[in-house]
């Protein structure tokens, strides 16, 4: 139920009850005066009803009205004056101040109450009213917030503030589309965020609408957001009329169309694109029926570059059918087919060969679908018909690329491997042999006469060798510096000796005169390896490396035999004892003797060099000059090597512990250890770690740093002299340096090899080199150790050319760690 709050103005306390008691059912308040009626006022914003006495003292019934005119808060209330009959003049006075009734004095009861009731029922409906408006509005607005387009009333094209255009409405889609808040797009006004190439438009649009000669508008244009991105609209104006404004207002629907535009745009691309496509396709799109004539129901104009006749002449058939253009070779491969891809309801795709009206033959590519109807019954063929005459021509380049070698021309190895793995499969061959010809040695006259000389010089003798096929020997260049003969069909051993002194005497007329050999290697294939290509090309290099290293003949020739097989499993033994050494914490078979270095001026001991050995299980004791070659070779010499060196600085460290403080330990190298980056930081580590002195450690490098990368090597060597350790060239005289190159190493000291000490037992001094390299060795700084001294005649020599220090069974052999303290320091004991 509605509550009904009336205030009850009278000074006359009579009249007052009187009112007060008549209207009990009623919420009463009361006031005696002006003042106090503004009070209540005040306090209570829900009075719904004023009686008011005009006659009051302080603040009179006219002040009040005045008051509750100019004050919007009390607009609402309905105000009932109270006069007497003779004022007519207040009465008219106090209806145009804002009463909406007057009773007259002395009041009459039922009459009051009658016209209280009238304006109590008023004041209801009045309040049902502005619920119901209330509601309207609120559903309205739902409609406005939530609505899925962009909405805006009243927005002005050019700048305002919210505050001059309080009209203007803009809901939150309207918001997001345009990328803006309320308050920026009315300062900003619609045409600033309007794309400059659709405002002038709209703008002669708008103009209309404003004098009426259109009631609206509908156009697609651009909105650019803050970030400068583009949001496409479609945009719908149209006039407003509003109650409350007499102006000519507007109401603007907007719906983000941003996707279809981008859909529009790359439709209308696809077409250009298809239209570009057309015209510059190598080839031809076609629709045709499914006959044997291939009967062309529409064929684009390119089929005039590519067949030379022009589409008029195949459409329909009319001067030829396209199966007319189709080679003969491929016409019933193409039916086929097109049978077979159809009955699957499967793309087409095949690569064949027309002729075209110059009678030029072409390489197309064809791929194109059937188009099948509700029954599934085909109704016609489309797709396209392009020239690979190109295409195939580089394919054949690259196929010959493929299988051959690009320098001598002959076939690779790829196509040697797959032949053989091909005839392997064929039980129609007979004897099967791969001959190889290990030109390893060539390789030398690049550091003489340069890389393209010796290009030209193997280039040569494959042109040469090439006259040596027939149809059961093919050449092959199978890697680099190796030729192999594939032969089939021979008779014999004989038959394969014979062939290969042939050819040996061809590779003489090239060879020898630069003073290289070669060797020749020959495997017979057998039916357990003719599949394997892999582990038949290892055999016959083994084979051919083998014969290249006979020293008796320029060009030697080798079989591989169970002899080479025995060699090859006993190399892959060491290599699984190297692999396990450098994997075990306990070494392995691994263990170092040390050979006692004499000072010969003082004729004490001055040190050792540390050898390497390997006692293994199955083998035995394995020579250093094996187990260290293959350990090289299989690049276990990083990790075994630096468990060498570890083993000799602990024996170092123990010579040091028992006082022997300056005695010297030299250690071998391979160059492999020295090229691995971070070789000295770990030698570093160790030595810091183990806790003896870099000045007694010596590492001994052999001649062939000089064809290794020898500036990084000679880098590294820097290095280690710089942080005070010794380097020594081992085997000095065997390689293929000199003194003066010697003199550019970072080096110490010179070993002279024990073939250069052998022949001081039977040559004469005066015609002794040894003397000669002592002496030019000291000239360029450098101290001078003799190895593989054995007999008292070279030391007497040695001393008197004045070499520095010997090494050799004269003074002991390899000896056992413990062993050699042990004649260390009897040594000391005899000599003290």
């Amino acid at each position: 139920m509605l509550s009904i709050k009336i205030l009850v103005v009278e000074d006359s306390a009579t009249d007052m009850l009187i009112i007060k008691n008549m209207l009990n059912e009623y919420n009463i308040l009361t006031a005696c005066d002006g003042i106090e009626t503004m009070r209540i006022l005040e306090e209570h914003d829900d009075i719904d009803l004023l009686i008011l006495d005009l006659n009051m003292p302080n603040m009179d019934g006219f002040q009040v009205l005045e008051r509750l005119k100019s004050d919007a808060r009390y607009r609402k209330i309905r105000t009932i004056i109270l006069t007497i009959y003779d004022e007519i003049d207040n009465e008219i006075k106090g209806l145009r101040l804002g009463a909406v009734d007057y009773i007259r004095k002395p009041i009459h009861m039922d009459s009051l109450k009658a016209r209280i009731a009238v304006h109590i029922e008023l004041l209801k409906a009045h309040k049902a009213l502005e619920q119901k408006l209330q509601e309207q509005w609120m559903t309205l607005d739902l409609i406005f917030y939530q609505a899925p387009i962009g909405i805006a009333i009243c927005y002005n094209k050019e700048p305002t503030t919210p505050e001059t255009n309080s009209n203007c409405r803009i809901n939150p889609m309207f918001e997001k589309i345009a990328g803006r808040k309320k308050d920026e797009l009315i300062r900003l006004g619609w045409a600033a965020v309007t794309h400059p190439e659709d405002l002038e438009e709209e703008l002669i649009l708008y103009k209309k609408l404003q004098s009426g000669e259109i009631s609206g508008y509908n156009i697609d244009k651009r909105l650019i957001r803050p970030d400068g991105s583009i949001a496409w609209v479609n945009l719908i104006m149209s006039r407003l009329s509003l109650y409350y404004d007499q102006q000519c207002n507007h109401i603007c629907l907007i719906q983000d169309i941003t996707e279809r535009k981008i859909m529009e745009k790359a439709l209308i691309e696809s077409e250009r694109s298809k239209s570009v496509l057309l015209s510059h396709l190598p080839g031809l799109a076609y629709r045709c029926k499914y006959d044997r004539n291939w009967t062309m129901q529409y064929i684009s104009d390119g089929c005039f570059k590519l067949t030379g006749y022009t589409p008029e002449s195949l459409l329909n058939s009319k001067d030829l059918s396209y199966n007319d253009l189709i080679a003969p070779e491929y016409r019933e491969i193409l039916w086929e087919e097109w049978e077979r891809v159809l009955s699957q309801h499967l793309p087409f795709k095949y690569e064949y060969e027309i002729t075209t009206a110059s009678g030029e033959r072409k390489w197309v590519l064809e791929m194109g679908e059937g188009i099948f109807n509700d029954k599934g019954e085909v109704e016609s063929l489309e797709g396209i018909i392009i020239d690979i005459s190109d295409r195939k021509a580089m394919e054949d380049i690259l196929k010959y690329n493929q299988d051959h070698d690009r320098l001598t021309g002959l076939y690779n190895i790829n196509y040697l491997f797959n032949l053989i793995i091909n005839d392997a499969k064929k039980r129609t061959i007979g004897r099967r042999a791969l001959v190889g010809l290990n030109l390893s040695k060539v390789h030398t006259l690049r550091v003489v006469y340069g890389f393209h000389y010796t290009q030209e010089l193997v280039k040569n003798l494959a042109a040469a060798l090439s006259e040596h096929c027939t149809e059961n020997r093919l050449l092959c260049s199978a890697y680099e510096n190796l030729f192999v003969f594939y032969i089939k069909n021979y008779k014999d051993r004989d038959e394969l000796i014979e062939f290969c002194n042939s050819i040996a005497n061809t590779m003489v007329n090239y060879l020898i005169a630069e003073r290289v050999g070669a060797g020749i290697g020959i495997l017979e294939i057998v039916q357990e390896d003719e599949a394997d290509a892999e582990q038949l090309f290892k055999k016959l290099l083994i084979a051919a490396e083998k014969a290249a290293k006979q020293n008796d003949k320029d060009i030697g020739i080798c079989f591989y035999d169970d002899k080479i097989e025995m060699q090859i499993n006993r190399e892959q033994e060491i290599t699984r004892e190297l692999e396990k050494i450098a994997s075990d914490e306990e070494n392995g078979g691994l263990f170092l003797q040390y050979q006692m270095i004499l000072d010969l001026k003082s004729n004490q001991i001055f040190g050792f060099e540390a050898l390497a050995r390997l006692n293994s299980d199955r083998l035995g004791l394995v020579p250093p000059t094996e187990f260290i070659a293959i350990a090289e070779k299989t690049k276990l010499i990083i990790p075994v090597g630096k468990k060498i060196i570890q083993k000799a600085l602990c024996f170092l460290k123990k010579l040091e512990m028992l006082g022997y403080d300056h005695m010297y330990v030299t250690i071998n190298l391979s160059v492999i250890q020295l090229l691995k980056t971070d070789f000295c930081q770990e030698l570093f580590e160790m030595i810091k770690d183990i806790g003896v002195n870099p000045a007694n450690i010596g590492l001994e490098i052999t001649e062939s740093i000089i064809f290794s990368d020898f500036e990084k090597v000679n880098a590294t060597l820097g290095i280690l002299k710089g942080a005070g350790l010794h380097i020594l060239i081992d085997d000095f005289g065997t390689g293929y340096s000199s003194l003066s190159r010697e003199r550019e190493l970072n080096v110490d000291c010179v070993k002279i090899d024990k073939s250069f000490i052998d022949k001081l037992m039977y040559l004469k001094p005066e015609r002794a080199l040894t003397s000669d390299i002592i002496s030019m060795a000291h000239k360029v700084g450098h101290c001078v150790v003799a190895e593989g001294v054995e007999h008292e005649e070279q030391r007497k020599f040695l001393l008197n050319w004045g070499c520095d220090r010997i090494q050799g069974y004269l003074i002991s052999e390899p000896l056992d760690e413990d062993k050699a303290i042990e004649v260390l320091e009897r040594t000391y004991k005899k000599n003290r």
